[in-house]
């Protein structure tokens, strides 16, 4: 097997500080985040973008800060931003922080209910983003919450918009999207073409379990409080390094290594 990636989806745009103190939202809260997650063992940090009273923005300016304030403490790592942005916004908002030119960003490949909530990703609106993503050399993580998502990247390759070997990452355990479950991961793993690499997000307390499930089967691995605010059930999370801390002990205990970021560049084929 490859060495195992890590992904550390640092704060999202759903959770609060409310829910769980150790979420960030300042440049400064990030960094540390980020920091700490970095040296833990993490080569991607997922990032989302929020304001200091925690409102979700993609604003590319704030991106720009906290990015560069990332930078600075985590040289090496691979910054992977967000389109996804919050449920409402543009196509033009979710896109601002790829004109940035970061190494990675998410494509999410369809639309999907997020609780009494509609998250729209439109086939046009694909296009639009895959041309862009295209156009500024930046790496898609295909976003996957059902079947479906898989079909329509593979149209984006057919018509010339995405390059192959794919990376995807598969979100299990959304409410109206695929299950979190070994048979679900299979047959999602199964469903990517031949020389695709993947990883798994659990959402809540099927973060763990898909996670050595991923380890076990060659795929890789994100964690992070954008996903899980707990670490066992009824203990909050200290931070997003504790989340990562664990992945890595069961990592080698089950026999197989971490990549670095420059490892992971090369699995991903990051230019």
């Amino acid at each position: 097997m490859e060495k195992l990636i890590i992904t550390c989806a640092l704060t999202g745009a759903e959770v609060t500080k409310e829910q769980n103190p150790a979420v960030p939202y300042t440049a400064e809260e990030m960094a540390q985040s980020a920091y700490e997650a970095y040296m833990a063992g993490a080569s991607i940090l997922h990032i989302h973008v929020r304001e200091d009273n925690g409102t979700p923005t993609q604003n590319k300016e704030r991106f720009k800060v906290i990015l560069d304030a990332i930078k600075k403490r985590c040289p090496d790592a691979i910054l992977q931003v967000t389109t996804g942005g919050a449920v409402g916004m543009s196509d033009e908002e979710r896109l601002a922080p790829v004109e940035l030119r970061p190494e990675m960003a998410t494509l999410d490949a369809g639309t999907i209910n997020f609780g009494d909530e509609v998250f729209v990703n439109s086939f046009p609106s694909l296009i639009n983003f895959a041309k862009k993503m295209k156009e500024l050399n930046v790496k898609p993580e295909i976003e996957v919450f059902d079947r479906g998502m898989v079909e329509n990247a593979k149209r984006l390759v057919k018509m010339g918009l995405l390059d192959t070997p794919l990376h995807f990452d598969f979100v299990l355990g959304v409410p109206s999207g695929m299950p979190a479950d070994i048979d679900s991961l299979t047959y999602m793993v199964r469903s990517i073409p031949e020389g695709s690499t993947w990883t798994v997000a659990g959402i809540g307390r099927h973060q763990l379990p898909m996670a050595v499930y991923a380890i076990l089967l060659g795929g890789h691995v994100r964690v992070g409080l954008e996903d899980n605010i707990y670490y066992n059930k009824g203990e909050l999370a200290k931070s997003n390094a504790q989340l990562v801390e664990r992945i890595v002990r069961i990592t080698k205990e089950l026999g197989r290594d971490i990549a670095t970021p420059s490892e992971a560049r090369r699995i991903l084929n990051i230019k």
